[in-house]
């Protein structure tokens, strides 16, 4: 059974050529809701799939200014992991990966969740009691993290290039063997279908031109499809939440930065695990349909352009050519860049905000796909209940006002994407 087809009833329509059912409905705005959530990502869609599943608030509308998938959601390398170093970080991830491990059959359509677990490599002393250090406060937090040498390590993945003669040789990994990848799309779509299932209405070409706020808070949402009115706004938008707090004079401690990812032309499967390198800035996996998928670092300047930059990519592949020396021959078949919004700390943005009835979900840094269900379940809660869940509560705007920061600046073992 897939997504609530049989193999016979997907054999019937790929011989007939019958029409599939639209998997959601395409509605038209109505004039007013309790909520409107601005962003028909995974972040927005997860959030009010749970908003009607778990706190009963159906009466919502997911915008989206494109069409659904059509934004960061399809613009990242979708690697799950719950590897962090600072508590309220592991807490959260650790939380997102288990509703990851529960969700195609939580929403009974397949998110092709693949744990084929997670290889940060090492390539020095200090390097190794860095990552020594995150796996033993992975333990304490009760998350998986395993410590291998190079003998161990290669032979989980033969082809990684673990000789002596290379610029920076391979000495061995920390292992997440619960960590993986997912296929961004089918999650995006997994969670349109189940939230259109609980009533929800998903409004595509429908972009938010000004949020309506008045003296005592926001009333609702200015669009190019007419004036929405709403008790509460949820605003959900990946790199452009600074653009869309400024409609209300909210400055955040945002920057708005490109992170590129390109693909090879498809390839007989060799690489079943999901490589990362601190070191060299790469990492590395195959997808489903054979590509070799590689993503690096920042481009390092400020933008919105979702195009990245030839000398990115360059370091990127001469970086994964030498972890996989093998790779070298192949074609690029295409490369990409994400558009994040980055905390100074970090750490995400779960919050309510000073202004009555609005909330954001942002500041993802590097973290934003593998935080999609752990993030719309903790968005849910802040909202329908006007407060944080205890997941959520550091992640508060308030902290970058009184101190408390949560520092993981740097402490992610690898970049990989959002």
């Amino acid at each position: 059974m897939v997504a609530g087809y049989s193999i016979w009833s997907l054999a019937r329509h790929a011989l007939t050529g019958q029409n599939w059912p639209a998997a959601w409905r395409d509605p038209e705005p109505r004039r007013s809701y309790d909520v409107v959530i601005v962003g028909g990502g995974g972040h927005g869609l997860a959030t009010a799939y749970y908003l009607a599943r778990h706190h009963d608030v159906r009466n919502v509308a997911v915008l989206e200014k494109g069409w659904i998938g059509g934004g960061n959601s399809g613009r990242n390398t979708a690697i799950v992991r719950s590897t962090y170093l600072v508590d309220a970080n592991a807490r959260f991830y650790e939380h997102s990966l288990k509703l990851w491990e529960g969700l195609t059959a939580e929403l009974n359509y397949n998110v092709m969740f693949s744990q084929r677990g997670l290889y940060n490599v090492f390539h020095g002393a200090r390097e190794r009691e860095t990552l020594a250090r995150r796996q033993n406060a992975m333990r304490l937090n009760g998350i998986d993290g395993e410590l291998i040498g190079r003998e161990q390590l290669k032979a989980e993945v033969p082809e990684l290039n673990v000789s002596s003669d290379v610029r920076l040789p391979v000495l061995g990994a920390v292992v997440q063997r619960r960590g993986g990848s997912a296929r961004h799309d089918a999650v995006v779509w997994g969670f349109a279908r189940a939230a259109n299932a609980l009533g929800i209405d998903i409004i595509q070409n429908c972009e938010v031109t000004a949020i309506n706020r008045g003296p005592s808070g926001v009333g609702g949402v200015e669009t190019s499809r007419g004036f929405i009115a709403a008790r509460k706004v949820g605003i959900a938008v990946a790199g452009h939440t600074s653009t869309l707090a400024a409609m209300v004079d909210l400055r955040l401690p945002l920057e708005t930065h490109l992170l590129q990812a390109c693909v090879t032309e498809p390839v007989k499967p060799f690489l079943d695990r999901v490589v990362t390198s601190s070191a060299l800035h790469v990492y590395v996996s195959q997808t489903d349909k054979g590509e070799v998928l590689i993503g690096g670092d920042l481009d390092g300047y400020n933008s919105y352009s979702q195009r990245g930059s030839f000398r990115v990519t360059e370091e990127n592949l001469a970086n994964a050519i030498e972890l996989f020396p093998q790779i070298s021959r192949l074609k690029l078949m295409r490369h990409w860049a994400g558009v994040m919004d980055m905390t100074m700390d970090g750490s995400p943005l779960i919050t309510k905000t000073p202004i009555s009835g609005l909330y954001i979900d942002g500041g993802w840094c590097y973290g934003g796909f593998k935080a999609i269900p752990g993030s719309g379940y903790c968005f849910a809660h802040t909202i329908a209940r006007d407060e944080p869940h205890p997941i959520n509560a550091p992640f508060s705007l308030d902290r970058f006002r009184h101190g408390p920061l949560i520092n993981e600046r740097g402490a992610p073992p690898m970049p990989n994407a959002h």
